[in-house]
This record gives C-alpha cells, structure tokens and sequence, in this order.
C-alpha cells in the first residue's frame, strides 16, 4: 500500500527564498525508495507557530496524509518552534520514536540530544519532526524506517496493536 506523505520545511530563509531546502530531497527519496510512499504535498512555512500548525492541520486533516515529515526548526535556536506547533496539534504523543531516532544519532555525535523532535498523532495521521541538515535527516528517518509502516497501520486501525 503506497502511503500518503506530505512534506514541510520550517524554514524562515526557505520561505523567503533565500535557501534552497536539501534535507526534503532526502526525505523524497528515502520515503519513495524506502517506505514505497508518495509525496501528495510539499511546502515551506516560515518559523512562525501559527503558520507550522495550521500547514499541519490542513495536511492531516484536508490532504488526509498518512505521514508528515517535517523538517527544520527542532534545534535550540530562538526561532525553532516546530516541536512546540506539532505539539499544539497532536491529540497523542509517541515517545519512543523520537527516543529512537536520538538514540541512534547519539551513537555518532552527542549533539544528538541538542534536537527537540516529537512524534505524535493527530487523527489517522502520524507527524515526525526531522532535524533541518540532511545527514541528519537521512540518520534519523533511518533509525525508525522500519517500524514506520506497522505504526501508521496501527494509527489508521489496521494493524495489529502491540503492547510492549
């Protein structure tokens, strides 16, 4: 089954134009080679809270995506807020993802634990903040690669639940 996936870069240069976002390129590829995904829609938001959920919202729920992979904004920097967006707009959390994806990147660098990512659900859609640099894009969407397809059955009620 191809999943539905929808992409957003929180970006304040992107949004303006002044930088071109090349973690998304990797998250295309890794979704359609790796998790037989297709990108239904795409877009870059400044980092501005209101403007990160309400692309959010209208991606899971008017686009109906299976998953959103976000990209950007889940550092320290003053204007990070997109784990702060996602949170405003989840009706659950799921921990263990984002605990994965530290885990796995803190094998190589201890500034792993520096990125603030979430993973939470909202309806049947379930979003992923990535870092906003692809090699860390690319070494945290692989650590959960995997597990990706059983959880979004489990969030749209086809799979088997799994207690741990």
């Amino acid at each position: 089954m191809p999943w539905k996936v929808a992409l957003l870069s929180a970006s304040d240069k992107g949004s303006r134009g002044e930088s071109v976002d090349t973690s998304v390129q990797v998250i295309r590829e890794l979704v359609e080679e790796e998790l037989d995904g297709e990108v239904i829609e795409y877009r870059i938001v400044p980092d501005e809270t209101s403007e990160i959920q309400a692309a959010l919202i209208e991606m899971a729920d008017y686009h109906q995506a299976d998953l959103i992979l976000t990209t950007g904004g889940a550092g320290l920097g003053l204007r990070d807020v997109t784990p702060e967006a996602t949170l405003k707009v989840a009706e659950r959390s799921v921990p263990g993802m984002a605990e994965a994806m530290r885990a796995k990147a803190m094998l190589r660098t201890q500034r792993a634990m520096l990125h603030r990512g979430v993973v939470v659900i909202r309806g049947r859609t379930l979003i992923v903040n990535l870092p906003g640099d692809p090699k860390g894009v690319h070494e945290l969407l692989m650590a959960i690669i995997e597990v990706l397809p059983a959880a979004l059955l489990q969030v749209k009620g086809l799979g088997r639940e799994i207690d741990a």
